[in-house]
């Protein structure tokens, strides 16, 4: 895989530590039988100064668990409550991960390592703290793919099989085991902030709530912290919510304890790239509603950000709160804008065009059966081909005018189909892993798609 050109120094943090221990559980990793490494991912790794680990260190750190020198001396599992399919949970916590270890990146951002399939912790319930080697697989699939697309996303540092047999209802048993771990810009959650609400922690929560804007905004906090905390959560799960749209991505799961405060996309289960703009498009089988469809996405995300409002209402006026929640749309509209036209490949005119633009483009693809990513990926540049139909003649001419914000020189756009993430490719190259244990086409896909990232990036 492709390195860093400059890799960051490892510069190791433990402020998680600042909480206390009210707010985690100190665990142990799951002793597993074997430890084969699977992937490792050196881009995401230079940026945080870790991909000169060889790989037995690699494997002692992200499978056997040895602490990173100067970081968390001991995994914590940390604690947090949730709606889940907007029903209150207050069970729930780091299951079957934890995190492993802090540090910064090369851009100065606080990071966090953590893990999923690492065992059992005092929050696992009735689970066995255990990940599907396809579960990770799918993982890295979707973070790859999903950096490749602009959006703000987790990425996926390591795979490594465990050489566990595990029973799970929803695919065939037994299946191959995993321990995954996956590099967060924080792990701090809007149900992290729900139970503190829940127990009527106003201490807690005025803890949470500095310890978040300090480290993860840069923001000094204050008497006016929680709605300066509000805000950006707003925006930066707003932002999400456009980039999800643009890249035509449905999580499947926004639960409230699965939505980071800092904005960033994590934690990938029923995952699916939708073929087509049909709003009703849903990724999980048990989301018989619908809630989390393709198209309810930046409501579902905007109820939870609710959610956090809710909990911050134990240490700050309501009005204010109120104030910043109701600007979700205000900040929503101008970011769908900004991440569409991104995709295609051209610089924003002004306001006004803009927005008619975009207002074109959606219900073209809405009414008709074409591909989103055959769309984009022959739009780029600014110029919606004519095999495109009638429906897209509006788009078509408001497009025109518009620059390119670069050329299109890169192989990738003369290739004959785009770079996509369809379910029948997934459980293609799943397949070829459970069959034959054959990772050719898993590693070709992860070469492909970081072809098409250096393509449509800037």
């Amino acid at each position: 895989m492709t390195a860093n050109p400059q890799p960051a120094p490892f510069r190791p943090a433990t402020t998680i530590l600042e909480l206390g221990d009210s707010f985690y559980d100190a665990v142990e990793s799951a002793p597993f039988p074997q430890a084969i490494l699977r992937f490792r991912n050196d881009r995401a790794a230079a940026s945080i100064g870790l991909d000169g680990l060889d790989d037995a260190s690699w494997v002692q750190h992200f499978a056997r668990f040895v602490p990173l020198p100067d970081s968390l001396p001991q995994p914590l599992a940390l604690r947090y409550h949730g709606h889940q399919f907007r029903v209150y949970n207050p069970e729930i916590g780091d299951g079957r991960g934890f995190l492993f270890a802090q540090m910064y990146d090369d851009r100065g951002r606080l990071m966090d390592l953590g893990t999923k399939g690492s065992g059992r912790t005092p929050w696992s319930r009735f689970g066995d703290g255990r990940l599907t080697l396809k579960g990770g697989v799918r993982e890295i699939l979707a973070t790859e793919m999903l950096e490749a697309l602009g959006v703000n996303t987790s990425r996926t540092l390591s795979l490594i099989e465990t050489g566990e047999a595990l029973e799970r209802n929803d695919e065939p048993s037994p299946t191959r085991g995993a321990v995954m771990v996956r590099l967060n810009h924080g792990h701090i959650r809007i149900g992290t902030f729900q139970r503190l609400a829940h127990l009527r922690d106003e201490d807690g929560l005025r803890t949470l709530t500095d310890y978040v804007l300090r480290h993860y905004f840069g923001d000094p906090g204050g008497l006016d912290g929680p709605v300066r905390l509000l805000d950006h959560v707003v925006r930066g799960t707003a932002t999400l919510s456009a980039q999800f749209m643009a890249a035509g991505f449905v999580h499947g799961v926004l639960n409230s304890d699965n939505i980071n405060v800092t904005g960033e996309s994590f934690d990938y289960g029923p995952w699916r790239f939708n073929p087509t703009w049909a709003p009703d498009f849903t990724a999980a089988y048990f989301d018989h509603a619908g809630l989390y469809a393709f198209g309810r996405q930046p409501e579902a995300i905007h109820w939870d950000v609710m959610q956090l409002a809710v909990s911050l209402r134990l240490i700050s006026p309501a009005e204010p709160l109120i104030a910043v929640l109701d600007s979700f749309g205000d900040h929503y509209q101008p970011a769908v804008t900004d991440a569409i036209l991104w995709r295609l490949g051209v610089r924003p005119r002004n306001q006004s065009e803009d927005r008619a633009l975009i207002q074109a483009i959606e219900p073209a693809l809405r009414g008709s059966d074409t591909s989103i990513d055959r769309f984009f990926q022959a739009s780029f540049g600014g110029a919606i081909p004519t095999h495109f139909g009638a429906e897209f003649d509006e788009a078509r001419a408001l497009l025109a005018p518009y620059v390119a914000r670069k050329a299109r020189d890169h192989a990738y756009w003369q290739a004959d189909a785009p770079c996509s993430m369809l379910i029948d490719e997934v459980e293609s190259i799943w397949a070829d892993i459970a069959e034959r244990d054959d990772w050719t086409a898993l590693n070709a896909k992860i070469l492909a798609i970081r072809d098409f990232g250096a393509a449509l990036g800037d």
